[in-house]
């Protein structure tokens, strides 16, 4: 069942935060959805502006219209990750989406202001909700590349006005995390003492933790050992998530990960079976260790379990 991600905030706040899991292809898909169903966990499926335009936007959302219909007992938000303008209104005109994020933190505080009060609009005529970030993450995700001396961390102040301003219903902010599999290569480091911040000036408001991922260092061994080159990579260590959903953090951003998990069975069937040419074979390993990767996330995120309390509030 397709919900908006302002539902799931509710039952999540102040005690779990949502995974929001971005997806690619019919494997991610399927993966998602079994791990979320084997650990009982409410989700979000995040679509990048990358991902729309990686064969075509309609086949992505007729993956998730088939995995809604195959499996019924899932509750999730659909949610267009780092969206510019044009996105943002294609996605609400769409039908389908039920949350958008319209990334303008490039912008100055002003001009963000404005284009995000503009899809707040549009969105909210729709029955959309709308994720707006301010402050900068450092990293490299798909079409944004920000340097660690860029970064800006979210100012508490400025969060509450911009929040007042635009009437965004949930708001990305930069506490230190970074996009893409080197998060911690240099002086980045998480300030919770500012997420406080912002919590105080905006209690009981859904905050969201983007560039998330753990980068786990089996992971990368593995990949390491099967052929691949990655150096250095670091994340966020998964037992900081639930402290952050105690601290107003409702969305927490994972897309890396699953990434990792990707290439590292196709790394590993490439070379210890160099017999294989069927696509399917890979295909059908990663589902399961994409459903495992995702169940066990749950439960760092404190989500795991929380399907059929979910499942009660929406009936309400």
């Amino acid at each position: 069942m397709i919900v908006t991600t302002k539902k799931l905030f509710e039952a999540a706040y102040g005690k779990y935060a949502i995974g929001a899991y971005n997806i690619n292809n019919l494997e991610q898909t399927v993966g998602l959805f079994k791990g979320n169903l084997l650990s009982q966990a409410p989700f979000i499926i995040q679509i990048s502006k990358g991902a729309r335009a990686y064969t075509d936007k309609v086949f992505l959302e007729y993956l998730i219209r088939a995995a809604d219909e195959v499996y019924p007992e899932a509750i999730f938000a659909v949610h267009l990750d780092h969206g510019d303008e044009e996105a943002a209104m294609d996605c609400i005109e769409s039908g389908f989406y039920s949350s958008v994020m319209i990334d303008a933190s490039h912008e100055d505080f002003e001009t963000n202001i404005a284009i995000t009060k503009r899809v707040v609009d549009a969105a909210h005529a729709k029955g959309v909700v709308v994720e707006a970030e301010l402050g900068q993450l450092g990293g490299v995700e798909e079409h944004i590349q920000v340097a660690e001396a860029d970064a800006k961390l979210t100012d508490p102040k400025q969060a509450k006005e911009f929040v007042e301003r635009t009437g965004c219903d949930s708001l990305a902010v930069a506490i230190g995390t970074s996009h893409g599999a080197f998060k911690f290569s240099g002086s980045q480091s998480l300030h919770y003492n500012v997420l406080a911040e912002i919590q105080k000036e905006l209690p009981g408001y859904p905050l969201v933790m983007h560039g998330a991922s753990s980068v786990p260092q089996e992971e990368i061994a593995r990949i390491n050992a099967a052929g691949g080159n990655i150096v250095g990579a670091k994340g966020v260590d998964a037992d900081q998530f639930k402290p952050a959903a105690k601290l107003g953090v409702t969305k927490i951003n994972i897309d890396t990960d699953g990434r990792l998990v990707w290439i590292r069975v196709h790394r590993e069937i490439l070379q210890d079976r160099p017999e294989v040419f069927d696509l399917r074979t890979p295909g059908k390993i990663f589902i399961d260790e994409y459903a495992k990767f995702i169940a066990e996330k749950n439960e760092y995120l404190g989500s795991a379990g929380q399907l059929d309390k979910v499942r009660v509030l929406l009936a309400e």
